[in-house]
C-alpha cells in the first residue's frame, strides 16, 4: 500500500461545486496523495501527477477508455467514437477525420475564423456602448466556435440557436441532473439522425458529416450508430472546450490589469499566454479509464475493473515540472501541458483549438479598449456570463 501520508479524499471530485477551490485542492493532492481514491461520481482512483499521467496515456493495455473516457459520461451509454474506442480500432475510426485538423487546414480556416471574431467583438462593444457592461462569454467566447465547429461540419445555420440549451444540459448538468442531460442527449442524437439521412440524399459535401458519410472502417460503411456517435462527440467535444478556453483567459485578464497590459504592449507574447491559460485553466480537468489489469501507481494498488482518472488539472500544476506552477507567466519556456491529453487519445481538434484561442485573444485585444470584471464574483471556470465593462478609448 500507499507510503504517502494519508488524507481523506473520499470526497474528491473535480466537477462544478468543488473547481471553486480546486487549484488548493490539487496542491494538497500533489503535496500528501498524489495517488488516492475517491467515492464519488461511484468511486475511482486518481492519479495527479503529470509523470503518472503521461505515462498511463502511453499504456492503453493497461488503462482503457471503456466504457468512456467521461466520468459521468456525456448523457449516453453508447461508446463516443474514436475517444471511447480502444486499440486497434481506435486509429482506423480516427485517421477518417485527422486531414481536417492538420495544421494546413487550420490555416485555411484562419480567415474565416478572425472575420467571424471581428463580428462578434463589434457587438459586444456595440452593447457595453449601449448598456455600459456586456457578456463576453455569451457575446463572443460560445458563438465562436459553434460557428467556426458548425460551419466545419457542416451544421446547418438555422439549427445554430438550439446548440447552446444542448451543450449546457449535457455537459454542465449531467452531474447534477443526470435526467435532464439524459433527455438532451437523446434530442440531440435524434436531430444528428435526422441531419444524417438528409445530408444522404444531398449533393456531396466536403464537410466533417460528408467525410464521415463516405467512410469506411474495415472496409464496411459506417453504420447509423457510429455516425451518430461521431457527431454526437464533435458537436460537444467542438463547441464548449474552446468556449471555456477563451472565456477563462479573458476572465484571467479582466482581473489581472498588469497581465492585460502586457500582451496590449507586446502582441508576441499572446502565443505563450494561451498555452498558460490552456495549462492552468483548462476546459479538461480530468479524464477517465478502466484499470484492464492489477497494476501499482506509487505503491498504490489498482485493482482489474477499477475506474481511473487522471486528473490533468492536477498534472498541469505539478511543481516537480513546472517552476511556481500555480502562476500563470507569459516567459515559461517549457510548457508540456496537458490541456489536449497524450498519447493515442491526444486531442484531434487541438491544432482548430489552440488557433481559436489565439484568434480570440488577438481580435478581441486588437478591437477594445482595458475591460475589467463588472461581476468580481463570476468564477473563472466553465461558460456562464462573463460581464465586462471598458474604459473610455
Amino acid at each position: 500500500m500507499s507510503s504517502q501520508p494519508q488524507i481523506d479524499t473520499r470526497d474528491f471530485d473535480y466537477h462544478d461545486d468543488a473547481l471553486p477551490g480546486i487549484f488548493d485542492t490539487y496542491r494538497t493532492l500533489l503535496e500528501q496523495c498524489p495517488v488516492g481514491r475517491s467515492e464519488k461520481l461511484g468511486g475511482f482512483t486518481f492519479i495527479t501527477k503529470l509523470e503518472d499521467i503521461f505515462a498511463a496515456e502511453q499504456s492503453p493495455d493497461t488503462y482503457s477508455v471503456a466504457p468512456s473516457m467521461l466520468l459521468p459520461s456525456f448523457a449516453t451509454d453508447d461508446p463516443l467514437i474514436p475517444i471511447d474506442i480502444d486499440p486497434p480500432d481506435h486509429n482506423a475510426y480516427r485517421r477518417i477525420l485527422l486531414p481536417l485538423f492538420t495544421p494546413r487546414k487550420t490555416d485555411e480556416l484562419e480567415p474565416g475564423m478572425r472575420a467571424t471574431a471581428q463580428d462578434l467583438v463589434r457587438d459586444v462593444l456595440a452593447t457595453a456602448a449601449a448598456t455600459g457592461t456586456a457578456d463576453a462569454s455569451h457575446q463572443f467566447a460560445r458563438p465562436l466556435p459553434l460557428i467556426v465547429f458548425s460551419r466545419l461540419c457542416g451544421f446547418p445555420e438555422a439549427d445554430w440557436p438550439r446548440f447552446d440549451a444542448w451543450t449546457d444540459d449535457i455537459v454542465y448538468e449531467r452531474t447534477r441532473d443526470p435526467e435532464r442531460a439524459r433527455r438532451a442527449g437523446d434530442e440531440l442524437r435524434a436531430y444528428f439522425d435526422d441531419l444524417l439521412e438528409r445530408r444522404r440524399g444531398s449533393e456531396p459535401v466536403e464537410d466533417i458529416i460528408g467525410i464521415l458519410l463516405n467512410s469506411t472502417v474495415r472496409d464496411q460503411p459506417l453504420t447509423q450508430a457510429e455516425l451518430i456517435s461521431y457527431c454526437y462527440l464533435l458537436f460537444l467535444a467542438g463547441l464548449d472546450t474552446t468556449a471555456w478556453a477563451t472565456r477563462a483567459s479573458l476572465w484571467y485578464l479582466a482581473h489581472n490589469q498588469d497581465a492585460q497590459r502586457q500582451l496590449r504592449e507586446d502582441r508576441s507574447l499572446i502565443p505563450a499566454a494561451a498555452e498558460e491559460f490552456l495549462r492552468c485553466l483548462s476546459p479538461v480537468q480530468g479524464m477517465a479509464r478502466t484499470c484492464t489489469k492489477d497494476t501499482v501507481v506509487r505503491g498504490h494498488e489498482i485493482k482489474a475493473g477499477e475506474r481511473v482518472v487522471l486528473v490533468f488539472g492536477a498534472g498541469n500544476r505539478d511543481p516537480e515540472v513546472f517552476e511556481n506552477p500555480d502562476e500563470i507567466r507569459f516567459d515559461r519556456q517549457k510548457n508540456r501541458h496537458l490541456a489536449f491529453g497524450g498519447g493515442i487519445h491526444r486531442c484531434l481538434g487541438s491544432n482548430l483549438g489552440r488557433r481559436e484561442l489565439l484568434v480570440s485573444l488577438e481580435e478581441f485585444l486588437d478591437a477594445t479598449p482595458t475591460f475589467h470584471p463588472a461581476d468580481p464574483e463570476q468564477p473563472w471556470f466553465g461558460v456562464g456570463p462573463l460581464s465586462l465593462r471598458f474604459e473610455e478609448a
